[in-house]
């Protein structure tokens, strides 16, 4: 029996703001690259085999790893780790990519691995209560020791939209606002991420401050040593 899910009960919608998002991300210069990572408005609270491939067709893998800059960014699935009910099978082969990815990270040692993933694993403290917006505790502290274990520095989520953010001994969670819906106090913006040989340096910027700025004045403003890898999450 096959359950319903959200996201194709919203299609109409999805389909408006796909072809808008798609129209607008064309006057990015093109040697900017793009990653994209699903949420569960994109491919459901408990996602489906036909909602993650509706996502691929439209921006790609739902997991990936990459390098730049001589980084290891892993970009994870994280709907899996809340719901992976009804694509039991692709829960699985996502979560051996990860450890094979993982396992690679530990041997060659990086000198940073950053996760990017829609749901953070705690928004204040990895010992935190359960709630809509973190994932559960004993899947979080898998994670989390999994992680470290690799060497990963950084975890990069959105989902409460608004900031958050705690460490896990070295490991650093950092949860962005929104673009768009705020759900606290924050005012909408986006986070300016600045990868160095010494440490992983990042600062949220409102949409009015940006207007004022540039992204390169941000940057001198977070560090004055060499950049390995800078970039927008």
């Amino acid at each position: 029996m096959c359950k319903r899910n959200k996201v194709t009960d919203s299609r109409p919608f999805r389909d408006e703001q796909t072809f808008d998002l798609k129209h607008v991300l064309k006057g990015i210069d093109p040697n900017i690259p793009l990653v994209f990572v699903s949420g569960n408005h994109d491919i459901g609270n408990a996602p489906t085999t036909d909602t993650i491939s509706e996502f691929c067709k439209s921006w790609g893998d739902d997991y990936f790893s990459f390098w730049a800059g001589g980084v290891l960014y892993l970009v994870l699935n994280s709907q899996f780790f809340q719901d992976a009910s009804n694509c039991i099978e692709l829960e699985q082969a996502h979560d051996l990519w990860l450890n094979n990815q993982l396992a690679a990270a530990e041997q060659l040692k990086c000198k940073h691995v950053i996760v990017f993933q829609h749901i953070p694993l705690f928004l204040q403290s990895p010992d935190e209560e359960n709630n809509y917006f973190n994932l559960e505790k004993s899947k979080r502290l898998d994670l989390l020791q999994r992680f470290e274990k690799a060497g990963v520095k950084a975890i990069f989520s959105g989902h409460y939209h608004r900031n958050a953010g705690g460490m896990f001994n070295n490991l650093e969670m950092v949860v962005t606002s929104a673009i768009g819906c705020q759900l606290g106090e924050d005012k909408h913006g986006v986070r300016v991420v600045v990868v160095t040989e010494e440490k992983i340096h990042h600062k949220y910027i409102s949409l009015d401050e940006l207007s004022d700025l540039t992204v390169k004045e941000v940057i001198s403003g977070l560090f004055e040593v060499n950049v390995l890898n800078p970039c927008l999450e």
